[in-house]
């Protein structure tokens, strides 16, 4: 569609959902994914039932879900977006290589109530600048980092809400400390997300003792037979091993 109609549409939508505050509170909140495929596993899913999925997910406690749009790499779609939202009442993520304006207008006109910022894929001005558009259609943004210079760069440009990713986009490679190394430098005042590797309920709980607010958690859910069972499973494993923050 033209830019001029995305951007319409994106403007005349009311209803949001706040996924910051979905984030935020005393214990340890998970983001549940939704994608087809990745380029470290390949096909994760043949039956990638988007609306049972997503609803087992809302059932099982998530705090909020991400849903990965994008084609080549995630065999994602924009309507994958769309069809989760209108099955669920929780706040919904665009995961995508988010680049320039028309993306974001697309995104908050397909329902997304926060969209991904890598960092590490954009300048300092179009972080800026796609941060002060988002702030200006009321959607919130997941900026993600991997690195101490990355995180300094969105810390300057402005982010409230910083994932702080354990794999290396450039070697697909994961390393958990990653976000343990970096969390520290992360300010109180910002919601600290951690961003891939995590498997276990023992993972949770040193993402807790770390002092992170959320967990965002894909291959393991998407890789299990029933990926709601998995996550309520998982939950319930946690109960035992992680306390609220204090």
């Amino acid at each position: 569609m033209p830019l001029r109609v995305v951007q319409r549409e994106a403007e005349a939508r009311a209803e949001r959902r706040e996924f910051r505050a979905a984030l935020a509170g005393n214990s340890l909140r998970i983001i549940a994914e939704l994608k087809r495929a990745s380029p470290s596993r390949g096909l994760l899913r043949r039956d990638y039932r988007r609306r049972e999925i997503a609803l087992a997910y809302q059932a099982a406690g998530a705090a909020a879900l991400s849903v990965l749009t994008e084609e080549r790499y995630f065999l994602g779609s924009v309507d994958d977006l769309t069809v989760v939202r209108e099955a669920v009442k929780l706040p919904v993520l665009r995961k995508d290589f988010i680049l320039a304006d028309y993306q974001v207008y697309e995104s908050v006109a397909a329902g997304a109530d926060a969209i991904l910022l890598i960092v590490g894929a954009l300048t300092d001005h179009d972080l800026r600048s796609l941060l002060e558009l988002l702030r200006r259609l009321r959607v919130d943004a997941l900026v993600e980092v991997h690195t101490r210079e990355e995180l300094d760069r969105a810390v300057s440009a402005g982010a409230r809400i910083i994932g702080v990713n354990n794999r290396d986009l450039r070697t697909l490679k994961v390393d958990l400390n990653n976000c343990f190394r970096l969390r520290a430098k992360i300010p109180s005042d910002c919601i600290a997300v951690a961003e891939s590797g995590i498997k276990t309920a023992s993972d949770l709980r040193k993402l807790v003792d770390a002092g992170f607010h959320a967990a965002l958690v894909g291959e393991r859910f998407m890789c299990s037979p029933d990926p709601g069972r998995e996550l309520a499973e998982l939950l319930e494993a946690t109960k035992a091993q992680v306390a609220p923050h204090p």
